[in-house]
């Protein structure tokens, strides 16, 4: 596989766990975790994106039992009882993982929740910026941190009129158009890039040229690529494991991603890459015009 060579273009962010990412790690998680009473909290570090709160993460969380694990775009939503969700980002480095008791702590794990099971739930994230943030569950859709999320695209509403709907207005390219979970929740570099190889759209194509019809096949393709992805166990590139430790294997079934010069798998045509809003973009020119 032909990669950008190190060093090169500082400013490109790297990969982030995306949506299928934190899917993975919801369903494996959930076995472990709902059902059980937490006992006690340890906060080893609280710098992360937004410091861990220590006192109210002390005060609250012990005593109160994991009912059900639930995610909105990124975020992670570990539900408990007496109306409160312990929400986590992954940021860029993060892993929330489940370890035995006895397990040694980690270089740079934040935060770590000892359950009734004698196991532990530990998030590490060595460049802190992930979140870990404790909410009423019945405020959150009026959270900031979720009242801007634009359409789930795994929920059946998810399809080519909405995302026309949201569209509607707006002349960008329809790639940071799929980046922006404002309008679209959950669907970072990876996947956009995938998606629109996919349903055969230029990645800088504006949304204000797109038919109704190429519409119904991108949210086709959104969903397919992003349910590939989750069956695959996400996509590791750089840090993303899930609660067990396991990486995802999707990236061997990349088609345009981290492809650039490599020949596309559908018409032969040579992969490209350009920078599009400080991401690497990576697309086909033959197939995607």
């Amino acid at each position: 596989m032909t990669r950008d060579p190190p060093g090169a273009m500082p400013h490109i962010l790297p990969p982030m766990p995306e949506l299928p990412e934190v899917e993975v790690l919801r369903r494996s998680l959930r076995r472990h975790l709902v059902g059980q009473r937490i006992e006690a909290v340890d906060i080893r570090d609280s710098r992360l994106r937004e410091p861990l709160d220590e006192a109210l993460f002390r005060a609250e969380l012990p005593g109160r039992t994991i009912l059900e694990l639930a995610r909105r775009a990124k975020y992670l939503l570990i539900a408990l009882d007496g109306d409160r969700t312990l929400v986590v980002h992954l940021g860029m480095s993060g892993r929330l993982t489940v370890s035995s008791a006895s397990a040694p702590a980690e270089p740079h794990e934040h935060l770590m929740i000892r359950l009734a099971s004698g196991k532990r739930l530990k998030l590490r994230d060595p460049r802190r910026f992930g979140l870990a943030l404790l909410l009423p569950t019945s405020e959150m859709r009026g959270d900031r941190h979720f009242r801007h999320l634009g359409l789930e695209p795994l929920e059946d509403e998810f399809d080519g009129a909405a995302l026309r709907r949201v569209a509607t207005g707006r002349r960008g390219p329809v790639k940071t158009f799929l980046m922006d979970a404002r309008a679209v929740a959950g669907v970072g570099n990876i996947y956009a890039s995938e998606a629109l190889h996919r349903a055969a759209i230029h990645p800088q194509r504006s949304v204000a040229r797109i038919s109704a019809q190429r519409w119904n096949d991108l949210a086709e393709a959104v969903r397919e690529v992003l349910q590939d992805a989750i069956r695959a166990g996400g996509t590791t590139l750089n840090d993303f494991a899930d609660g067990q430790g396991r990486g995802g294997y999707f990236q061997v079934s990349l088609a345009v991603y981290d492809r650039a010069g490599e020949e596309c798998g559908r018409c032969g045509g040579t992969i490209r890459r350009r920078v599009m809003a400080g991401r690497s973009t990576y697309y086909c020119p033959g197939c995607q015009r």
